[in-house]
């Protein structure tokens, strides 16, 4: 009878085996910050097709079942882009305008800078503000769109109408909603064309000397 020490090399015992791997579950939330940011990033792929769901559950490696645990529908999931570009852009356009001592015109071109920086750094995040990732899905997301930046042109409106005032315009209200409306139109040009050339062209090209020329 073979000694239960003496057990034959390579063969490992039982209570040598290690415990087959499990897999991680995510936290709560974490799921879902994961489905936003695979959706963002295939949304950064020049020249992409429509995002389906059965795609973005082959990127994560999940069924689309598990997507939809998540987020109702796929028009919720570009919400939540939606909310993200709100939050981020909004929170740091208060900043600019709690800041002392800055001028209309200054606290305008500041704005302008920020929309284009966020831009160039979250490119599939610019498809979704100018529209192009939001052609085929519900039209309750490009409104909301039109919307933010509806809400760009009313502070740059708010900004630049004391520095109308204080270059002595008579009509200061006239002169502030119509360089809002120029400089909103800018800005939502310059982000498209990087969109639309699959980000070869950045939105911040000469953007600091044309600032110089519009603000």
């Amino acid at each position: 009878m073979q000694n239960e020490e003496t057990a034959a090399p390579g063969v490992e015992t039982p209570a040598e085996t290690p415990a087959p791997a499990t897999r991680k579950r995510p936290k709560p939330g974490e799921r879902r910050v994961q489905i936003l940011q695979a959706l963002a990033a295939m949304l950064e792929q020049p020249g992409a097709e429509r995002v389906t769901t059965a795609a973005l559950a082959a990127r994560l490696e999940v069924s689309e079942a598990a997507l939809y645990r998540h987020f109702a529908s796929k028009a919720q999931m570009f919400e939540g882009l939606i909310d993200f570009i709100e939050q981020s852009v909004f929170t740091l356009v208060n900043q600019i305008l709690e800041r002392e001592g800055a001028t209309g015109a200054q606290q305008a071109a500041k704005i302008l800078t920020l929309l284009v920086q966020f831009a160039e750094r979250n490119p599939g995040m610019t498809r979704v503000m100018v529209g192009d990732a939001l052609v085929y899905e519900n039209e309750r997301l490009q409104q909301r769109m039109n919307q933010f930046f509806d809400k760009i042109e009313a502070t740059l409106r708010q900004v630049l109408r004391g520095a109308a005032s204080a270059e002595g315009s008579a009509t200061p209200t006239v002169d502030a909603q119509v360089r809002a409306a120029a400089l909103t139109a800018f800005v939502v040009g310059q982000l498209q064309r990087f969109a639309r050339s699959g980000f070869r062209r950045a939105p911040s090209e000469h953007l600091e000397a044309t600032i110089a020329l519009i603000v």
